[in-house]
């Protein structure tokens, strides 16, 4: 198979034939980013500067275009997509401030000066899932130009329509074809020969720990620099003293946005005891509330599952006799569709409230004191990302300190901000993007002493 139908998942129509890149084809453009390093390395740090700020004018500029086609393709929400293409805008303006600012320091040391230097690594490999395919491409590949590398990119087979538009605004932008090029196809073949490859020096890989082990045995063969960001079980913790009406009301869009496509998603919600009832109470009129249906629609607040394999997967954890508590609506027809659905498991041994559904599924299930809430958000090999919702200021930071997550929320479902680092503990993930130091990631320090003895 040399081509792929990607589909709209709202309505399972063809919205393009996309080409699959080969090996062959993969190692060529490999070739040509490593022929490219030198001459973009060499580029001055403040014309590296304005030409990402011009491929941040570009996205501006095709921010609705962008959106567009991201609805079409991944069946997010337009008012998702939006924000989706403006995070490309606002994560390229804000490394377009790295090239400048790439210093080293001077050590003191006896008999001469010694000082360090940020040198990029070359070509850095991208691998990017089909569940936020803007967003999460332009974390790895803002960084990793901005300190010099140049880039492939490698989009999931399922979404690869706003990658390919994002070559070709930086194309228009002034950057140099062989400096970011993006190659569909198979994980299988193109993003093993990042992994493969000898000249591609790093590889930055979102997905399931899986295949992140995979990623990760591979690259260790040739010592290859890795940053993974994988799955994620993540909990939503409501104490009786929170603000239970706002906490209720948020909880929906803490684990359905994007129809639960989140890594972040906030699949588990344990409630402190006493207040379980009352929670349940105000929560269903939240879920009945979300909106889910054509997600062009500037109403709609849930579209589409991605697949139909995947539809399958989540449905999966609930099959005939599952707790239910109560759902949401979704439509009939043609579509991945599914509906917002809440379980009420009696333990975390049932498997909605154990594993990673990566839909629109959330288990809520009771704890008694703060010590049996820290215990259960920390009873998953994952540790992502998190919310904490209480009044008590104490409280929050010794709960926030006790669970094992790279990223949590207090009074909020707030994951990912582009100006702080992000990324997992356990199996999560390795290595930290986003940040003021993510281009630190993408380059060694050099370490040069210079002698002032006569």
């Amino acid at each position: 198979m040399t081509t792929f139908d990607v589909l709209n998942p709202a309505t399972e129509e063809v919205v393009r034939s996309v080409p699959l890149t080969s090996a062959d084809e993969t190692d060529a453009a490999i070739a040509r980013a490593h022929a490219a390093f030198p001459a973009w390395r060499a580029v001055t740090p403040g014309d590296r500067a304005r030409l990402l700020r011009r491929f941040a004018d570009a996205v501006e500029a095709d921010i609705e275009h962008l959106a567009r086609l991201e609805v079409e393709n991944s069946g997010h929400t337009i008012g998702n997509a939006r924000w989706e293409a403006g995070n490309v805008r606002d994560v390229l303006n804000y490394y377009s401030a790295a090239p400048e600012r790439l210093i080293g320091k001077q050590i003191p040391v006896p008999g001469g000066i010694n000082v360090t230097f940020q040198e990029p690594l070359g070509v850095v490999g991208v691998i990017v899932p089909w569940n936020f395919p803007m967003p999460i491409a332009g974390w790895g590949f803002a960084p990793a130009l901005a300190a010099g590398n140049t880039v492939v990119l490698k989009p999931a087979e399922l979404t690869p329509l706003t990658a390919l538009r994002l070559a070709e605004l930086a194309r228009e932008a002034g950057i140099p074809e062989d400096v970011f090029q993006v190659l569909p196809g198979k994980g299988s073949v193109v993003g093993q020969r990042f992994v493969d490859h000898p000249a591609v020096r790093k590889v930055v890989f979102t997905g399931s720990t899986e295949v992140g082990k995979q990623i990760m045995a591979g690259c260790a063969a040739q010592v290859k620099r890795v940053t993974l960001e994988l799955g994620g079980k993540n909990a939503n913790i409501v104490f009786a003293d929170s603000d239970l009406e706002k906490a209720a009301a948020t909880a929906p869009y803490g684990v359905f946005d994007n129809a639960g496509q989140d890594c972040c998603a906030r699949s588990l919600i344990l409630v402190q005891a006493s207040a379980y009832d009352r929670f349940m109470e105000l929560l269903e009129p939240a879920v009945h509330g979300v909106v889910v249906g054509d997600p062009a629609d500037e109403k709609t607040e849930m579209g589409p599952l991605i697949s139909a394999a995947h539809r399958e997967k989540v449905a999966s954890y609930v099959p005939a006799d599952a707790p239910v508590a109560f759902r949401g609506s979704a439509p009939e027809g043609r579509g991945f569709w599914f509906p917002p659905t809440v379980l009420t498991p009696p333990d975390l041994r049932h498997p909605a409230a154990a594993e990673e559904v990566f839909g629109p599924v959330v288990a809520v299930v009771p704890f008694a004191e703060e010590a049996d809430a820290i215990r259960m958000a920390n009873a998953t090999e994952y540790g992502l990302s998190g919310s904490i919702w209480t009044r008590d200021a104490g409280r929050a930071f010794r709960v926030a300190r006790g669970v094992e997550s790279g990223n949590l929320s207090v009074n909020s479902h707030s994951s990912v901000r582009y100006w702080t680092p992000f990324g997992g503990f356990k199996q999560s993930g390795l290595g930290r993007e986003l940040g003021p130091d993510a281009t630190a990631a993408f380059t060694e320090t050099k370490n040069v002493f210079l002698s002032t003895e006569e």
